[in-house]
C-alpha cells in the first residue's frame, strides 16, 4: 500500500487519473438512487479527465524542444545575477535567449557569437528612439536569410542582468529582412570573458559590473 501511495506521489498525472475513473465508477452507482449526485460527480469525473489529457498534452510538448508549444511555454526570461555574472539558460530551441531593455524598451534577443554587431530590426529602433548615423551610407551584411543592407546607429544603453552597455554600435535592418534581434561580438567582445557552461551562458562584465 505504502508502494503505491509513493507511486501515485510521484506520478501526479497518474493520480488524477485514476482518481477521475474512481469518482466516473462512483456516480454510475449512485446513478439510479440520487440522480443529481450522480450527475454532479459524472460532471466531476470527466473534468479530471479532461484536466489529466490536457497536462498530458503539455508535458509531451515540453519533452519535444522542438514543437511550437513548448518554445511557447518556454519564453525568453530576464537573465539571472550571481555574484557579478549574468547566466542567461539554454532555451528549448538550443539558442541563448535574453530580455533586454534597450534604451529602455523591453526587447528580446539572440545572443550570437557569429554575428559582428548587435542588430536590430527598423521597428524595433523606431520603439527604441534609435535614429541611423547621419553619415551612415549603409553596410552588408550576411544574415541567415542572405546578404542584407543595414544601416548603422548608435545605442546609448543595452541593459541586461548585470551587463550595461553604453554608446554601443547596431546596424538597423529592414523589417521584412530581419526577424530575430541579436547580441553580436561587438558587444560580447567589451566584457571581460563569457562561456559555456552545460546548458548556461555565463556572462562577465568589467570591473564587476557594465561593459
Amino acid at each position: 500500500m505504502d508502494e503505491l501511495g509513493g507511486l501515485l506521489y510521484r506520478q501526479p498525472l497518474l493520480a488524477l487519473t485514476i482518481g477521475a475513473i474512481l469518482v466516473a465508477v462512483l456516480a454510475g452507482m449512485l446513478a439510479a438512487r440520487r440522480p443529481r449526485l450522480g450527475h454532479a460527480l459524472r460532471n466531476l469525473s470527466h473534468f479530471g479527465l479532461i484536466a489529466a489529457l490536457l497536462l498530458t498534452v503539455v508535458q509531451l510538448a515540453l519533452h519535444n524542444t522542438r514543437s511550437e508549444a513548448a518554445l511557447w511555454l518556454d519564453e525568453p526570461q530576464p537573465p539571472s545575477i550571481e555574484g557579478s555574472e549574468t547566466i542567461v539558460p539554454l532555451r528549448a530551441d538550443g539558442h541563448y535567449w535574453i530580455q533586454a531593455r534597450l534604451q529602455g524598451e523591453p526587447v528580446d534577443f539572440l545572443v550570437d557569437t557569429g554575428a559582428t554587431y548587435t542588430g536590430i530590426s527598423k521597428s524595433v529602433a523606431a520603439r527604441a528612439g534609435i535614429e541611423p548615423d547621419a553619415s551612415d551610407r549603409g553596410v552588408m551584411l550576411d544574415t541567415a536569410n542572405g546578404t542584407i543592407v543595414a544601416r548603422m546607429a548608435t545605442a546609448g544603453s543595452l541593459d541586461f542582468g548585470s551587463i550595461s552597455a553604453r554608446d554601443l554600435p547596431v546596424a538597423i535592418g529592414p523589417d521584412n529582412e530581419v526577424e530575430t534581434n541579436v547580441i553580436g561580438m561587438n558587444l560580447l567582445s567589451r566584457l571581460a570573458s563569457w562561456r559555456v557552461e552545460g546548458d548556461r551562458l555565463i556572462l562577465v562584465p568589467r570591473n564587476g559590473r557594465g561593459t
